[in-house]
């Protein structure tokens, strides 16, 4: 029996993964800032902080780790503590990694981000380009990898750069979108929604991860669904399947860009740099080499895997609406400013 240590075994894809590992037959010991309520005879779950490096030390000091799977971010939504997401994801990778080698666990897993780009392009993205983060998340990203890549002689590292992951259950800046399909009001595109933006199911991520445990070596590995559609028939698709009476329109690119530039900086928007950057643009990834290397397979398109994380919502809208004390993909972003344009939808 393989026994893993999970970072961020309470969050919305944490604790999916925390789910196929325990289905998968390995013992896991998950960490979270947030209480997880979730019991198995194979799970230990502790409240924690990865930048805590005397805690660490008495996990590891107490279990033998075949690998770490490191999921655990602060993101970068809404009014954020740019220090707080800095030591989180870079202070706190580094003790991972220093953990790893002080206790001779051989492999870390480590889901990277597609945030490590903020400039669409018009083919798909291999891991051999050069990344270009614009805001804080994509540069801690981008510097946990760095991180990994130089305790390379002592432990292996699979960095899996990952777009956005979506399922049954996803949340955060999602349920605004939601919002307006529930309650038939226009869903909104910045110019024409021509524009394609690659997604991930969390459950093909997870399988990526298990994969990852028993791949030899280290490696950087893009992923992403295949057949990507336009935003504008993506939407189009959830809002008929919701039978809801929403139409999709567009608004003036130029203009509205500008807008959400502003109202970032006025801090009343959930959206920052990356988003409003990449809102309008093509991005995808190139994902043969996770298929060639992992024998690893996407199962589900953007549009069913959105469609599966309205259901959610829709089932669940007034419990979601007084959740407290979850991370951030499984409760409601804050609409802000957004919000006056629901009122004018």
């Amino acid at each position: 029996m393989k026994k893993v240590f999970l970072t961020g075994g309470s969050g919305f894809f944490g604790s999916l993964l925390r789910e196929r590992l325990l289905e998968s037959g390995y013992e896991c010991v998950s960490i979270d800032l947030h209480h997880d309520d979730a019991t198995h005879p194979k799970l230990t779950s502790i409240r924690g902080d990865i930048r805590d490096r005397d805690l660490l030390n008495r996990i590891f000091s107490e279990h033998s780790f075949d690998a770490i799977l490191h999921i655990a971010a602060i993101l970068a939504h809404g009014d954020i503590d740019e220090r707080f997401l800095w030591t989180s994801n870079v202070d706190g990778t580094r003790n991972l990694a220093d953990m790893a080698k002080q206790y001779r666990v051989p492999k870390i897993i480590f889901t990277s981000s597609n945030c490590l780009w903020g400039e669409g392009v018009a083919h798909a993205i291999t891991e051999e380009e050069p990344p270009n983060p614009v805001e804080v998340y994509g540069r801690s990203k981008l510097e946990g990898e760095k991180i990994l890549q130089e305790y390379s002689p002592y432990v292996q590292s699979v960095i899996i750069r990952c777009p956005t992951i979506i399922d049954f259950g996803r949340l955060g800046l999602l349920s605004i979108l939601f919002e307006f399909i529930h309650d038939n009001r226009k869903v909104w595109v910045v110019g024409s929604g021509d524009n394609k933006y690659q997604f991930i199911y969390a459950a093909d991520l997870a399988d990526a991860c298990l994969r990852a445990i028993d791949y030899d070596g280290s490696e950087i590995f893009n992923i992403g669904s295949d057949n990507v559609q336009s935003l504008r028939r993506i939407y189009e698709y959830v809002i008929q399947c919701a039978k809801s009476r929403s139409k999709v329109a567009s608004l003036p690119k130029g203009p509205t860009l500008f807008a959400m530039r502003l109202a970032h900086l006025l801090r009343i928007s959930p959206l920052g740099p990356y988003h409003y950057k990449m809102i309008a643009e093509n991005f995808t990834f190139d994902t043969s080499k996770i298929k060639r290397k992992l024998n690893w397979k996407s199962t589900l398109t953007n549009e069913e895997m959105l469609w599966r994380a309205y259901q959610y919502y829709d089932c669940n809208r007034l419990e979601i609406e007084n959740r407290k004390d979850v991370s951030a993909h499984k409760k409601s972003a804050n609409m802000g400013v957004i919000r006056v344009l629901k009122w004018i939808s």
